[in-house]
């Protein structure tokens, strides 16, 4: 039996941009994808806080130290510039490694700077 477990968590970053006319992608700020280890190319869900919206993209690196998070393509129809998004990974684990498997989450400010790094979640995280 294999789980699917969260692996990594950006959360509460600020979309910084959104670009309808480039190929379709999310741009992160290399500095974010390496502190939850998150790579160029790999599949991720998008959750806007602002609106409800849950789509799934494919990482491109942004600029180390920029805070960039931009949507690229058809996923810019689905945020605005300053809404809060929620960026996540998942990953496939046996029933043994999942209950040994910590997830890497990032709480970030309203600059996309990372203010906590936690292996898990509070049960009744309030920010």
């Amino acid at each position: 039996m294999f789980r699917t477990m969260m692996k990594a968590k950006l959360h509460r970053a600020r979309v910084t941009e959104s670009n309808l006319n480039y190929v379709g992608s999310i741009t992160i700020d290399e500095d974010l994808l390496d502190a939850v280890d998150l790579l160029e190319n790999e599949k991720v869900q998008i959750v806007n806080n602002n609106n409800g919206e849950r789509f799934e993209t494919y990482i491109i690196k942004g600029e180390r130290g920029s805070g960039a998070i931009c949507l690229n393509g058809a996923a810019a129809r689905k945020v605005q510039p300053g809404d809060v998004i929620i960026i996540l990974s998942y990953v496939l684990l046996s029933n043994e490694e999942a209950h040994r498997h910590t997830p890497n989450v990032a709480i970030l400010n309203e600059s996309n700077q990372i203010v906590e790094m936690l292996g898990t979640e509070p049960a009744s995280t309030v920010y």
